[in-house]
């Protein structure tokens, strides 16, 4: 037992660490700002395109559900689509063209001037998350980010980048959707600032 309470204050301690250097060098100005983009693309019509692999495919997949749902309050719906979730685009993609390409596909063809393209990668490295905002960067989306330790190559190649300071997947992973929450957080207040607060968010 002893060795297993290790492993969790382990765990915990090391969460916190990596969440309190979110407050370090310039990231609570980039989550800001990255949530002022959402917000000036919804106000001028736009739609966000998630992406990632794995973990991040289902933080994609999280975010847009407290877009298009609600976060905490009670509001229009606001578009935003994860790219993982059309398994027959996926798997079509894949065969035709090759698993690097199953995002900068859908970008090209969901992504219109004006809509921001949102790629999520633990390693600020993933092949299709690159390409796809390769192609964002093409057809004239904004493209934001959130990845790994700085360095990478998504880093050098979108609008905006949230890099959380360490190579740990997990602890990664767990910084990127505090960073989301914030951000939706940020992007209903500014677009509802009349609305209500949800009383009876449901335990999901």
């Amino acid at each position: 037992m002893s060795s297993h309470l290790t492993t969790v204050r382990r765990n915990v301690e090391a969460s916190v660490r990596f969440k309190r250097q979110l407050l370090e060098d310039g990231r609570p100005e980039m989550i800001a700002r990255i949530a002022v983009r959402l917000v000036e693309s919804f106000k001028s019509g736009g739609q966000l395109l998630l992406f990632g692999n794995g973990g991040s495919a289902a933080d994609a997949q999280h975010i847009a559900a407290e877009l298009v749902g609600r976060y905490r309050r009670e509001r229009r719906s606001l578009p935003a689509i994860a790219l993982g979730t059309n398994t027959s685009s996926l798997t079509a993609i894949g065969n035709d063209f090759g698993f690097d390409e199953v995002f900068s596909r859908q970008v090209e063809g969901l992504g219109r001037p004006g809509d921001v393209a949102f790629g999520i990668s633990t390693s600020g490295n993933s092949e299709n998350v690159v390409r796809g905002i390769e192609a964002a960067r093409r057809g004239g989306l904004g493209t934001v980010v959130l990845t790994g330790a700085p360095g990478n190559r998504l880093e050098a190649l979108a609008d905006f980048c949230l890099a959380v300071p360490t190579t740990d997947t997990p602890h990664v992973q767990e910084s990127h959707i505090l960073v989301a929450h914030i951000i939706c957080e940020i992007v209903e207040a500014e677009l509802f600032p009349d609305a209500s607060s949800s009383s009876r968010r449901g335990f999901d």
